[in-house]
């Protein structure tokens, strides 16, 4: 009958071994729960100390200073000019006092009418995952931000204009003890409103939230604006081209 026999000497050995590898295994997972940690679609975020994670870069953009690409509300790819004519939910109508919207819209302005001709709102407030395209282009739970959202920004950080790589924009650093250490750049990327060029680029900076005005008319969404020592969550047409910068839940 066959004994089992230990020997003392390697065992050690053969444990150092894998604690070692344990080691390694919980060093990479930690990485990768960072400050500046990623998701499974390796896109980068700051944890600020908010309610939301805030991307580090645009839609459409590869580094924090560029302005990426530029979306009608609601609209899931770029394009040439921003008009009515073109929007995505309009269904009747050339300008903010006759379009009419087959989503997204409320009892002032609207595409949908019942059997007698009486508006019909779809109570609708903010942008549904298939219609968010920070959702549709990076996938897992990326979104864009809404209006609360943005004035959580606003309110807990300090806003510096500054230029990151001669690109002229605003640090926005964490008031929140313990995150004070953490920022996010958005650089003045302008918009495309009813004329095809960009003319406030360099100046100002307009980035989209996910909320429709739904107060008197829903021919508006709320955006975030930026200058020089200025910041403000307010509305503009949702024809407009502006840009777009991510938010990931906690």
């Amino acid at each position: 009958m066959s004994s089992l026999i230990i020997y003392p000497s390697r065992l050690p050995m053969k444990i150092a071994r894998v604690l070692q590898r344990l080691f390694v295994v919980l060093l990479i997972q930690a990485v990768a729960v960072s400050v500046f940690a990623q998701d499974n679609v390796q896109h980068e975020y700051v944890d600020l100390g908010l309610s939301v994670k805030w991307a580090t870069c645009n839609v459409g953009a590869d580094k924090p200073e560029d302005y990426g690409d530029y979306y009608a509300w609601g609209e899931l790819e770029p394009k040439e000019n921003y008009t009515w004519e073109n929007y995505r939910f309009r269904t009747s109508g050339y300008d903010e006092g006759t379009v009419r919207f087959s989503k997204y819209a409320s009892i002032y302005y609207n595409g949908m009418y019942d059997e007698n001709n009486r508006s019909v709102p779809d109570d609708k407030t903010l942008l549904e995952p298939e219609d968010d395209v920070a959702h549709v282009k990076w996938g897992g739970n990326w979104r864009l931000p809404t209006d609360d959202e943005m004035n959580e920004l606003i309110d807990s950080c300090t806003w510096t204009w500054t230029t990151l790589n001669g690109v002229k924009g605003c640090r926005v650093t964490s008031n929140r003890p313990g995150y004070t250490d953490r920022s996010i750049f958005l650089p003045a990327t302008g918009k495309y409103g009813f004329e095809p060029e960009n003319k406030s680029a360099d100046t100002w900076g307009h980035y989209w939230s996910s909320s429709v005005n739904r107060d008197k008319t829903s021919y508006n969404a709320g955006v975030l604006a930026i200058g020089s020592g200025y910041a403000a969550v307010k509305v503009t047409f949702r024809n407009h081209g502006q840009s777009i910068r991510p938010v990931h839940p906690k």
